[in-house]
């Protein structure tokens, strides 16, 4: 990488209306205590995390369920070797476990209490500045969770309050009893249902959008991942790395691929470029064990697209076209009816 690209700091912008000053560009822990591949050891996941500071992302996004439990305690770990105050941490509570391949949820005030004490412990901080509702618990009116996360504000133990994967009338109710700050979706080049209702929501309300997923579960990152799988990794499973599925796709891959050389980068930095530019509070969350991929991620933020460009770059992955569902496969049946109602066009929560 030259020199000029080492030097070069994520700049800085507003998420949603409350206040709340991230980076452009965040990092999503997840990976860092296995989900897609093997865990990295705690001496490399401190790692990765400090030198993303060093670059200058400053917002971080872990949960209770990652690991599980284990994601925050090596999150904290990392945040001891960095200056607090300058951090901006994103965590999350709902998903209560998984039981016979469906996801349970739940968000009764008494469980909100019980985990967001419990993260602050893990995670050796004072407070949480974005505390996500990580699924809607569809058996507990919304008002009565986030009358409890109001009140965990009120006593300076979170900071500001997201939602996650949350249908429009949910999120609406959510913000009459408290301003929500930013809404986690997942959102990429080919999964884009969120962007009929849900953006125009947000913008509406003033609400930041924070992608997961950006580079499509690591598809748009890069050839490796689309020729050759390891048979280890939990994608093998997914409906959009699966047999034909994988085959037709790889016409997707192909175009994206063909248009970043055009724009003189790599296909995850023209995915990630085209949705960093989707607005000045959208804020995706690329996760990676890798310093390498971390490099590039960050220099997606020097890709710079017109309008026209990223009209061709959507026309380019024709959603119509995508083979396969936005799950896993062995989640589709059973998962979404424990959470809220998803946005148009998904079949779960996600």
């Amino acid at each position: 990488m030259a020199q000029d690209e080492e030097q070069f700091l994520v700049p800085r912008t507003k998420l949603g209306s409350q206040g709340l000053e991230v980076s452009k560009l965040g990092f999503g822990c997840m990976g860092l205590t296995g989900v897609y591949n093997s865990p990295v050891s705690e001496e490399e996941g401190v790692s990765i995390i400090k030198d993303a500071f060093s670059k200058g992302i400053t917002f971080f996004d872990t949960a209770d369920i990652y690991g599980p439990l284990a994601n925050e305690v090596l999150v904290g770990k990392a945040l001891k070797q960095l200056p607090r105050e300058k951090i901006q941490l994103a965590t999350k509570f709902g998903i209560a476990g998984f039981d016979m391949n469906r996801t349970m949820v739940k968000g009764d005030p008494e469980y909100v209490r019980t985990c967001c004490e419990a993260s602050l412990q893990r995670l050796g901080v004072d407070y949480i500045d974005l505390y996500y509702q990580h699924r809607v618990d569809t058996s507990v009116p919304i008002e009565e969770t986030m009358d409890e996360l109001k009140k965990l504000v009120q006593e300076g133990k979170i900071r500001y309050i997201g939602l996650s994967e949350a249908s429009p009338d949910t999120i609406r109710r959510a913000h009459a009893v408290h301003p929500i700050t930013a809404l986690q979706m997942e959102w990429s080049l080919w999964t884009r249902e969120i962007e009929e209702e849900i953006v125009p929501l947000c913008k509406e309300l003033g609400i930041g959008i924070v992608p997961y997923s950006p580079l499509g579960r690591g598809f748009f990152g890069g050839r490796a991942v689309v020729e050759s799988l390891p048979a280890t990794s939990s994608l093998a499973t997914h409906p959009r790395f699966h047999g034909e599925n994988l085959n037709k796709n790889k016409t997707i891959y192909n175009r994206i691929e063909a248009l970043a050389k055009k724009h003189q980068c790599s296909p995850a930095q023209l995915a990630l470029a085209w949705i960093l530019q989707q607005g000045d509070d959208v804020v995706p969350i690329p996760g990676t064990t890798k310093i390498k991929n971390l490099d590039e991620n960050v220099g997606s933020l020097r890709v710079k697209l017109t309008e026209e460009d990223r009209e061709e770059i959507s026309d380019a992955v024709p959603i119509e076209e995508i083979a396969g569902e936005r799950t896993y496969i062995n989640m589709l049946q059973n998962s979404w009816r424990f959470a809220d109602t998803p946005p148009k066009g998904c079949r779960d929560s996600g």
